[in-house]
């Protein structure tokens, strides 16, 4: 069992690219999704492999990599690693505004799914998450409406409604998810007062819908030009998303005499690592300047 347990914020600089691996539509490589919301995600096992991959370069021990991780396949003594990480859940997600350039839109689901996390990992919320009808949505701020009612959202018009809630739940949100350093001062001021809230239905058209799809092109060495067959379409999660997974941590177990860590220990030297080097390279397409996030650990 894990005695220790946290919540990871990952909120994305740069457009990201966790691949699902396989294309059942128009979209040549999609990105991860949850099966039962279809709303974006990031398995736990490309978080895990991501961060113990850039372990030693953010400046952890290289000696901790084993006994946090888990040996590599083929070793000859094979035993758990002493972190574990969940998969990444959809906590909001930006969508162009006619007012405002874009707003961080998110859903009754996903805040009552980010709620449960945040206080399965021992800190108490107290959001009062309401509910939202189809074709309306909640907000804190009445700049975004147009004559006073309507929220334009892409193509598409919601009747809005200023409810304190929202802006309650935006502003703590900043407060635990994104960093408190001047270059994020905007963004947790957008946060705190562009967050709205749509219904599950509304909030799982743009999560679908709305991400970054791009158009690829394979260059033939010989000649120069496109590659014949060589286009493509790659997906990826808009910068400004946020996400939210489970962390835990227990004792080290592998069986060395004078290397044995109790679950706070390991828990301490990863919670020390993220706050000293918070920003990850996540997913595909790295040197292109994809899958930049910003990680944010709470705890109790």
């Amino acid at each position: 069992m894990f005695q220790q347990k946290a919540a990871l914020f990952l909120y994305s600089v740069s457009p990201v690219h966790m691949g699902a691996g396989s294309a059942v539509g128009l979209i040549d490589n999609p990105i991860q999704r949850e099966r039962h919301t279809n709303h974006p995600s990031f398995a736990g096992s490309g978080i895990k492999g991501a961060i113990r991959h850039g372990w030693a370069a953010l400046g952890g021990d290289e000696n901790d990599i084993t006994s946090l991780f888990g040996p590599k396949p083929g070793a000859e003594q094979l035993h758990a690693g002493a972190l574990s990480f969940g998969d990444a859940q959809l906590v909001v997600f930006p969508v162009r505004s006619l007012r405002g350039g874009y707003v961080y839109a998110t859903c009754p689901a996903a805040l009552a799914r980010a709620q449960r996390l945040l206080i399965l990992c021992g800190r108490e919320s107290g959001w009062e998450i309401p509910q939202v009808k189809e074709g309306n949505c909640l907000l804190a701020n009445d700049a975004l409406l147009r004559e006073g009612k309507k929220l334009h959202l892409e193509a598409f018009e919601y009747d809005g409604a200023v409810e304190e809630a929202v802006g309650r739940i935006g502003a703590d949100l900043a407060e635990v998810a994104l960093p408190e350093d001047p270059a994020h001062a905007y963004f947790r001021e957008k946060l705190a007062r562009d967050l709205v809230i749509l219904s599950d239905t509304d909030f799982a058209y743009f999560v679908e819908n709305a991400t970054l799809v791009e158009t690829h092109v394979r260059i033939d060495d010989e000649t120069g030009a496109a590659d014949d067959g060589g286009l493509f379409y790659t997906e990826n999660l808009p910068p400004e998303s946020l996400l939210i997974a489970p962390v835990m941590a227990g004792p080290t177990r592998t069986g060395k005499a004078g290397e044995e860590l109790d679950a706070q220990q390991v828990m301490t030297k990863f919670t020390n690592l993220i706050q000293a080097a918070p920003l990850l390279q996540l997913g595909g397409d790295a040197t292109t300047g994809r899958g930049l996030v910003h990680a944010r650990l709470v705890t109790a």
